[in-house]
């Protein structure tokens, strides 16, 4: 498995976010080694607070797939996820998850950590990663920076 090949893409997804003047978020979901998913953070664009970039990359798996459990499939994701997010990456069965960054809130750690360690049909999410990546967090401070000076 190509760790940083996966997350170069969910990077790009991020990018297609910033273009579009959103928080620079983006998710890309594998299967064998094949890209099902992908998304980018499109609250604003589609008008839906759960626009997040890993819930359109689980829409697109599960179209993809024709089904909603996400069995054995890995997210590679820009951010660490929100609980909003954390919940529905569980419910859809995700394996593993790999992140760029981990979120300023501490608080938002110790939640997303109870719900991918609470088994559903005993399908907890088996692993969860940060990768420390300094371009996620680069692409975040400047988005947040150029935001300030508006």
């Amino acid at each position: 498995m190509n760790t940083s090949k996966y997350m170069n893409i969910a990077i790009k997804e991020a990018f297609k976010a910033l273009t579009e003047d959103e928080i620079p978020v983006g998710a890309v979901i594998v299967k064998n080694n094949k890209i099902i998913g992908k998304g980018y953070n499109q609250k604003e664009k589609k008008k839906n607070v759960t626009a997040h970039a890993e819930i359109m990359a689980i829409q697109q798996a599960s179209k993809y797939l024709n089904n909603w459990r996400l069995d054995d499939c890995v997210m590679y994701v820009t951010l660490e996820p929100c609980p909003m997010c954390a919940s529905a990456i569980q419910q859809a069965r995700i394996n593993k998850i790999y992140y760029g960054i981990s979120r300023n809130n501490q608080n938002n750690h110790k939640i997303i950590d109870q719900i991918f360690s609470t088994t559903d049909n005993n399908k907890a999410v088996n692993t969860v990663i940060n990768c420390a990546l300094p371009e996620c967090q680069k692409i975040i401070q400047n988005y947040f920076l150029e935001k300030r000076k508006k």
